[in-house]
């Protein structure tokens, strides 16, 4: 690869890196052909971007980048594979659902998040249960739509009661 190839793939990779919130460093070496092209499958299914990466381009990327992903380039050794995605759980849900199948890959190196940095393999759990953009709207739209509907309840039984009391007195 000459150096102007490594710079066209360095500003990619910053461009990439620039746009999204959230990016996992994955670790697929030692699965096969097919089992690899399942989990491409699965990432597409998923809307996740799975991309193989040298280290040393996207470590430079990652120094050129205007945000702060601490801890994230020294993680940066051996195979490793680049997941994006819109949805921040969507890659460690991916991860998780595939190692159902293959055991222990992909092993999750580390992950970067909505600004926060997540290294090890051990946060997958945590990284499953961050809630999406649009899990979090619901919960507040659901929250917020709850004492509207107390209210109109209480002033929907209110008022069949003050009827039912209004008929009984006026036949009387």
């Amino acid at each position: 690869m000459t150096r102007e190839e490594k710079s066209q793939v360095i500003q990619d990779l910053t461009a990439q890196l620039a746009d999204t919130s959230t990016i996992y460093l994955a670790d697929i070496s030692g699965l096969d052909a097919t089992t690899t092209s399942n989990l491409r499958r699965a990432c597409f299914k998923a809307n996740v971007t799975l991309a193989v990466v040298k280290n040393t381009l996207l470590e430079k990327a990652m120094e050129a980048s205007d945000k702060d992903f601490g801890e994230l380039p020294e993680v940066l050794k051996g195979n490793t594979s680049m997941m994006i995605a819109e949805a921040a759980n969507a890659p460690a849900k991916v991860i998780k659902e595939f190692r159902k199948k293959s055991k222990d890959r992909p092993l999750l190196k580390g992950a970067f998040v909505e600004e926060a940095v997540y290294i090890g393999d051990d946060q997958l759990d945590a990284l499953v249960n961050i809630k999406s953009r649009e899990e979090l709207i619901g919960d507040i739209i659901t929250l917020l739509q709850s004492p509207a509907k107390n209210v109109v309840s209480a002033l929907q039984s209110g008022g069949s009661k003050l009827s039912g009391i209004l008929k009984t007195l006026s036949d009387k």
